[in-house]
């Protein structure tokens, strides 16, 4: 992944996303404070943390040991340290900045001509945390010192059971960008959360049966009910909607196995939606990528 940061480092407008962090800090204006590190020095930290699987300690290290990270980070005069990169997350948690670097990215991904156009898919996967040796059901105080998840809760798929929480996407079907996330806990039932907009059509498996969504056209998979059993015209439309669904499979796979961010050290809800930031914004530039390599290919043949 590492020769991938020369590719990341200039595949998207960087400066886009200083007005949106810059007014963060107080020292911009004529109250002053101390001189703050460079915004976009600081998303890009956290976007090396996340392509990597890295902990703030490591990506701390590592940027001032590796000339691949420091040449992405446009070789900073000083590297910031571990806890200047977990109060730069905090802040944009505290500021409600999460949303609007997640719009300026699909703002980017629009104006480069990937905005959806076929339709969208939409599922959830676990993002596990530790759940310690507490009660799941007994509550921590802010200042508890324990990895255990404060606001982390159980979760079954299956015959398996998880704890922390559940990162919701909704993909396009043309190039499968994540283009909408949310985040809640595992125990949430993956058909309470819809990400899908009026005009757009929505494929979905058979866990989302049963609700309506906000699209318009429903592409939902069917299950029996008691005393029903599908017929062969709905097993030949689940057949459909399935191949179409499993294009989510992707994202998930590159964000847990690549990124390895499918487990979480952070222990509150709003700390690891900040952490699903970060591996949806990095999948969407791996995807973006891989879409530049496959449309120099069709352009260069052989």
């Amino acid at each position: 992944r590492s020769n991938k940061l020369g590719e990341i480092r200039d595949i998207i407008d960087w400066e886009k996303f200083r007005p949106i962090i810059a007014d963060m800090y107080r020292d911009n204006k004529e109250v002053g404070g101390r001189p703050h590190n460079d915004e976009i020095l600081m998303i890009k930290m956290l976007v090396l943390a996340g392509w990597h699987g890295l902990s703030d300690y490591e990506v701390e290290l590592l940027a001032i040991d590796r000339l691949s990270f420091r040449h992405f980070l446009g070789y900073p005069e000083r590297i910031p340290d571990r806890s200047t990169v977990w109060r730069f997350r905090e802040k944009l948690i505290e500021k409600g900045k999460v949303h609007l670097i997640w719009e300026e990215l699909q703002r980017q991904l629009d104006e480069k001509g990937y905005a959806i156009k076929r339709g969208t898919i939409q599922d959830a996967t676990f993002i596990t945390s530790d759940p310690g040796h507490a009660n799941a059901d007994k509550l921590r105080g802010d200042e508890a010192k324990t990895r255990r998840s404060r606001d982390g809760t159980w979760g079954k798929k299956g015959t398996k059971s998880e704890f922390g929480f559940k990162l919701h996407t909704i993909i396009d079907k043309d190039n499968q960008f994540i283009r909408r996330f949310d985040t809640s806990t595992a125990s949430l039932h993956d058909s309470q959360i819809d990400l899908s907009q009026k005009g757009e059509t929505v494929y979905r498996d058979k866990g989302y049966f049963g609700t309506v969504p906000f699209a318009s056209m429903d592409k939902t998979m069917r299950r029996a009910v008691r005393g029903k059993e599908l017929s062969e015209k709905d097993k030949r439309r689940n057949r459909a909607i399935s191949r179409t669904r499993s294009l989510v499979e992707r994202p998930y796979a590159v964000i847990k196995r690549v990124f390895n961010a499918g487990h979480v050290q952070v222990t509150t809800h709003l700390r690891v939606h900040a952490k699903n930031l970060i591996s949806c914004f990095c999948y969407n530039i791996f995807n973006l990528i891989s879409i530049k390599h496959a449309e120099r290919k069709l352009s260069h043949p052989g």
